[in-house]
């Protein structure tokens, strides 16, 4: 083991792991928090081990084949389903953007104290294209350095914040390591199923099949590639581990704060601080409700502005950095599918225009719960993306034409398959969860219909 080589390899791990701190999956922490308390830990740990378990298979792809999941996808699939195959993955990478888009107005909103209207924090997150492609002319090395600057700065801001609410060690250990949740109900296993959703990303596998390739392997010295499948997989558990405290800190701050807190509880405390966002919690007890924008209140009415404005800064560092993990996975998705070529200039101006622009409607029509509420909407939607990714990795993991002597072997394969199907059983049910509670005849057999038609599909890449 030589540190050195380790130090050759460090990069595109960290670069992956972006995507398990971005803005939906912050928001997803804080609400399981809030509404379980630490009794979810244990699942927050589990979805880190298998996200870390599937990047592990895609980063072996990339080292072995010398080809990223999507150049794999070209050659493997029909025309049709290739397609099909693309604009699902497309799909997902515009919902992940829209989600940075909204992390980044909440958190520029926040900053300025409401100066700065969440439409003109939407408008303002357009500018992030021109920083990446600024970061980008001076190579990867140096992109991988900010985002450890980035990386860096959320855990500072979320250490800060839970070294101030001091949360209880003990309980802390307990929802951790003892796989178990007494007394919970519905909400609480919707929340369970949102942390696997927000956890494991579809176009993350394929980014980090690309990623690897950025470093120079012999692919005809099978003690080289081992060596370098090697040193991914550390550097991938490194970086997973990393993520997962930020994402600990974060849950663990609103279960010891703010877990069967009332909305009363909230409104007194937010009315004896001053604080002009009072008004956000009614004046009854029900259960308080948070998101990425109301829990850096609650957090500034309970423990002081300082803690509101660092909150902001961290989400704004999470939201900075996964818009540009996006663009270099729509960069990639789009080569390997359908070889085409763009400038990365014109690549980043159509996913975030898209991203834009339904997002900055209901900044300027809705208020911020219409906004943060989209986050809801779009976890469904790339858990529904999940499928499009998982099969295809475990599939030409598992092909010897493919890997070689690297392929999988049968525990992977049983294993792999078991996972897959428990990720898209869980990931079913959040979608029932979700299109049931919004309570319209048209939209089950609306649902319904898809439902078979998407089933199908899983069924012809299985």
């Amino acid at each position: 083991f030589s540190f050195r080589k380790l130090w050759a390899f460090t990069g595109p791990g960290f670069l992956m792991s972006i995507a398990y701190l971005d803005p939906g999956n912050i928001e997803s922490d804080l609400q399981s928090g809030a509404i379980a308390g630490f009794k979810l830990l244990w699942v927050l740990l589990l979805a880190t081990i298998i996200g870390l378990l599937l990047q592990r298979l895609a980063a072996r792809l990339g080292v072995v084949t010398g080809l990223h999941l999507a150049e794999v996808c070209n050659r493997q699939y029909q025309k049709f389903p290739r397609i099909i195959l693309w604009l699902m993955v497309e799909l997902a990478i515009i919902g992940s953007d829209m989600q940075e888009v909204i992390g980044s107005a909440i958190a520029i909103n926040l900053l300025s104290m409401g100066k700065i209207p969440l439409w003109g924090g939407v408008l303002i997150t357009i500018a992030d294209t021109f920083v990446f492609l600024f970061l980008d002319k001076y190579g990867l090395r140096k992109l991988e350095a900010f985002f450890g600057l980035l990386i860096t700065i959320m855990a500072l801001t979320f250490g800060y914040e839970y070294i101030t609410v001091k949360p209880n060690q003990e309980k802390l250990l307990q929802g951790l390591f003892i796989p178990y949740c007494q007394d919970c109900g519905t909400p609480q296993l919707e929340q369970a199923v949102g942390i696997v959703g927000a956890v494991i990303m579809p176009h993350n596998m394929y980014l980090h099949s690309a990623l690897v390739k950025s470093r120079q392997v012999n692919r005809a010295d099978k003690r080289e590639v081992r060596e370098a499948n090697k040193y991914f997989f550390i550097e991938s558990c490194i970086a997973l581990f990393v993520s997962f405290i930020i994402n600990i800190f974060v849950v663990t701050v609103f279960a010891e704060a703010f877990f069967n807190k009332t909305n009363a509880d909230v409104h007194n405390v937010c009315a004896n601080s001053s604080s002009p966002h009072s008004s956000l919690f009614p004046n009854n007890n029900e259960t308080l409700e948070v998101d990425i924008y109301k829990g850096g209140v609650v957090l500034g009415c309970y423990f002081g502005p300082a803690a509101l404005y660092i909150w902001a800064i961290g989400i704004l560092a999470a939201g900075q950095s996964s818009t540009m993990t996006g663009t270099y996975s729509g960069q990639f998705v789009m080569e390997g599918f359908l070889n085409l070529r763009w400038s990365r200039f014109a690549r980043v101006l159509l996913t975030r225009s898209i991203a834009v622009t339904p997002t900055l409607f209901v900044a300027i029509f809705q208020d911020v719960g219409h906004l943060t509420g989209m986050n809801d909407f779009l976890n469904v939607l790339m858990s529904l993306q999940l499928p499009f990714a998982l099969i295809p990795v475990l599939t030409f993991t598992s092909l010897p034409s493919i890997m070689r002597d690297f392929a999988n072997g049968l525990f992977w394969k049983v294993a792999g398959g078991l996972l897959i199907l428990l990720i898209c059983a869980i990931n079913m049910y959040f979608v029932v969860a979700y299109v049931m509670s919004l309570n319209h005849l048209g939209l089950y057999i609306g649902a319904g219909v898809l439902s078979v038609i998407y089933l199908s599909f899983v069924a012809y890449l299985v």
